[in-house]
């Protein structure tokens, strides 16, 4: 847990409605690679910790017999549902909130068990031991997020690529959201001056697992992204979620179209997916 921060429920508050919109997609390999990586053939139970709207639950749906996905967030839960019904994957998931921290909670024992950007906002020694008891010997662990460029790679990026639309403003953008909610990182009804905490690799040895087994899934798609996509972004994000606004939302968001008009005449923008990095941790037979 982050030195002089609580969580707390308004983390992601108002945000689920715009994370599927905002969020650049995983590479679209992931579920091959975790297939051939994990010998997984529709068979078996997962868990997703911190599942969010549902989004690595659903990607890997047709790989297990049964997903669980956990989340504290309301919102969250009621977009995964939502979600999974209108696939055809009802009859196969279920939705929990809850947080990790509360597990196991009765929800049985597993195959594998991921976390799709979302450990660090756990109480990390808690959470993985926890988890390791909850999957069957031989299961995994998998921690799974977009393989980060440098501060500012992306639009650098655009301009040297000469693509047919402007790379989103980020810079301007997040020079916005600090004008609003000031210079130090917002989170729920606290600040992360420090950011969140790293150290997955120091955690998921001492907890027991064996490992990692680090994948790179590619991707590079050219997305077009229009004035709505990147404002969903902003507001599916925990450090600019809708509630930090309080009454100042809505001249936030009228400012933020007025910001992006300006760097894109057309309203359009060209973004690339980033790759999917992945470590997998596997869940040795032997007890320690």
């Amino acid at each position: 847990m982050v030195a002089g921060w609580e969580w707390d429920d308004t983390l992601f508050e108002g945000a689920a409605a715009y994370y599927a919109r905002g969020r650049l997609p995983y590479a679209p390999g992931l579920a091959a690679a975790l297939a051939e990586a994990l010998n997984l053939d529709g068979h078996g139970r997962l868990i997703d910790v911190g599942c969010g709207p549902g989004t690595i639950a659903l990607t890997l749906a047709s790989l297990f017999g049964e997903i669980v996905g956990v989340d504290p967030d309301d919102g969250m839960i009621a977009e995964a549902e939502r979600d999974a019904a209108g696939r055809g994957f009802a009859g196969r998931t279920r939705w929990v909130r809850a947080r990790a921290e509360d597990l196991p909670a009765g929800l049985g024992t597993f195959t594998v068990a991921t976390f799709g950007q979302s450990f660090h906002w756990m109480d990390q020694d808690l959470v993985a031991s926890t988890v390791k008891g909850m999957l069957r010997p031989g299961g995994a662990l998998v921690h799974i997020s977009d393989l980060k460029p440098e501060a500012g790679a992306e639009e650098k990026a655009g301009v040297a690529e000469d693509l047919p639309h402007p790379v989103p403003p980020f810079a301007a953008v997040g020079d916005l959201i600090k004008s609003y909610l000031g210079p130090v990182r917002r989170a729920g009804r606290g600040v992360l001056p420090q950011g969140t905490p790293s150290g997955e690799r120091e955690v998921l040895a001492r907890a027991g697992f064996a490992g990692p087994q680090r994948l790179v899934v590619p991707s590079g798609q050219l997305l077009e992204r229009s004035v709505d996509d990147v404002v969903a972004g902003v507001f599916s994000m925990s450090s600019s979620a809708p509630h930090l606004f309080g009454t100042r939302l809505g001249s936030f968001e009228t400012e933020l179209r007025g910001l992006l008009r300006e760097a894109s005449a057309s309203g359009t923008f060209s973004e690339r997916s980033p790759a999917t990095e992945v470590f997998v941790w596997r869940n040795d037979a032997v007890e320690r």
